[in-house]
């Protein structure tokens, strides 16, 4: 243990460089300062991959409304759309359109039935959608709030590193104490680097997310109401 503790004791030409800090720093805090790293460097990776599919995600939403409301027939932008990988409110109008058909084909007697399957398979679908959109959020969720904790489990140890150092160098000067008090202090700034982006990227996303879901939701509500008055019109018709 003395000798984990003399790494912290400071020398003549002691390297107050980040990096020098690093190196010099003890091998928990190490520890610590690479796993915060990492976890700093997948928030970032979360981060922008969220954002450009948000925005892929919304460009889709838009693009289907464009088709939905130009006045193609129904069974038209299904066909359409039943042979692709659909994503989003085309996915909810696919399980609609898909279910709808079935029930059709087999005959279904019951309206009612009819429109509490068709409500499912959307509700399944939306359900997937969502988690789609909210996946991988958690971590970032995680990061906030557990990183300034990790940096400061980090920093304590290292404190307790130079302590034990100064103690057995029974030298308490200022130049001895400050370069062991840095190492051990990079480790909360390494949490807080980590911690502060993935709150605000969590909030923003999280924020992002419930809107785009929302708006899926309108048009599940919107389309069911669709499909309701067209099964009375057929249950009428009979």
């Amino acid at each position: 243990m003395n000798e984990v503790a003399q790494t912290a004791l400071a020398a003549p030409g002691h390297d107050m460089s980040l990096l020098g800090l690093f190196w010099q720093a003890g091998f928990i805090v190490k520890l610590v300062m690479i796993g915060l790293v990492a976890a700093s460097v997948w928030t970032w990776t979360i981060i922008f991959d969220k954002w450009a599919r948000y925005a892929a995600f919304r460009r889709q939403l838009n693009q289907f409304e464009n088709n939905f409301w130009s006045g193609q027939s129904l069974e038209e932008l299904y066909h359409t759309l039943n042979d692709r990988k659909t994503s989003g409110m085309g996915a909810l109008f696919v399980a609609a359109m898909r279910e709808w058909k079935k029930s059709f084909e087999k005959g279904a007697r019951s309206p009612l039935g009819l429109q509490a399957r068709i409500e499912k398979a959307m509700d399944v679908t939306l359900a997937r959608e969502m988690d789609g959109l909210e996946s991988r959020l958690g971590f970032l969720a995680t990061v906030g709030s557990a990183a300034p904790f990790v940096g400061l489990f980090g920093t304590v140890v290292g404190i307790m590193t130079s302590f034990q150092a100064i103690a057995t160098s029974e030298q308490t000067s200022l130049a001895v104490v400050a370069p062991g008090i840095a190492e051990a202090l990079l480790a909360t700034a390494i949490g807080l680097v980590a911690a502060i982006p993935a709150v605000i990227a969590y909030n923003k996303l999280t924020s992002e997310a419930g809107r785009l879901g929302m708006r899926l939701e309108g048009f599940a509500d919107e389309f069911s109401a669709i499909l309701s008055r067209q099964i009375d019109e057929k249950s009428q018709a009979r």
